[in-house]
């Protein structure tokens, strides 16, 4: 059987409902969207930044993937900049067609594009099989991450 035709782009303000959509695959417990000016604000101020986006994977008009690409301005390197890769989902009924390694290639291209010397993303999971997909897209474990929290406030009362 073959896999349907995935056509990959930059996500658009009329994408968002079904990126919201995508997006509980990611993490179903997740804070749900913020209302749809301040979404779209959010999607214009990425595109702000030379490079950067949302990139979205749609099969007959369904988004079955995405991940968005940070370019990041830097005073090292000779002022090259470095990309960051976060929120790579795929919807569950999608998984297993190579999508979200064609999305994670298309983000790699564009971070080449924008004069990236490295490209970033970091993972919470540690299931073999996540840790295998990075790794078969040309992703290489090789520095320690860490995060820190803003710990939300606590309501007086």
């Amino acid at each position: 059987m073959t896999s349907p035709t995935l056509a990959v782009r930059q996500a658009s303000d009329q994408d968002l409902p079904q990126l919201f959509d995508l997006y509980r695959h990611l993490d179903p417990e997740d804070a749900p969207p913020p209302a749809p000016d301040a979404a779209r604000g959010i999607l214009k101020q990425l595109s702000r930044y030379e490079g950067s986006g949302v990139f979205v994977g749609e099969v007959a008009g369904t988004l079955v993937a995405s991940c968005t690409l940070i370019v990041i301005p830097n005073l090292t390197r000779g002022g090259s900049p470095y990309g960051l890769i976060e929120n790579v989902v795929t919807h569950t009924d999608f998984r297993q067609h190579g999508f979200g390694r064609r999305l994670l290639d298309h983000a790699a291209e564009a971070a080449w594009e924008a004069g990236c010397y490295k490209l970033m993303l970091m993972t919470g999971s540690h299931r073999p099989e996540v840790l295998r997909f990075y790794q078969d897209a040309g992703f290489e474990q090789s520095k320690t991450g860490f995060q820190k929290r803003r710990v939300p406030p606590r309501p007086e009362g």
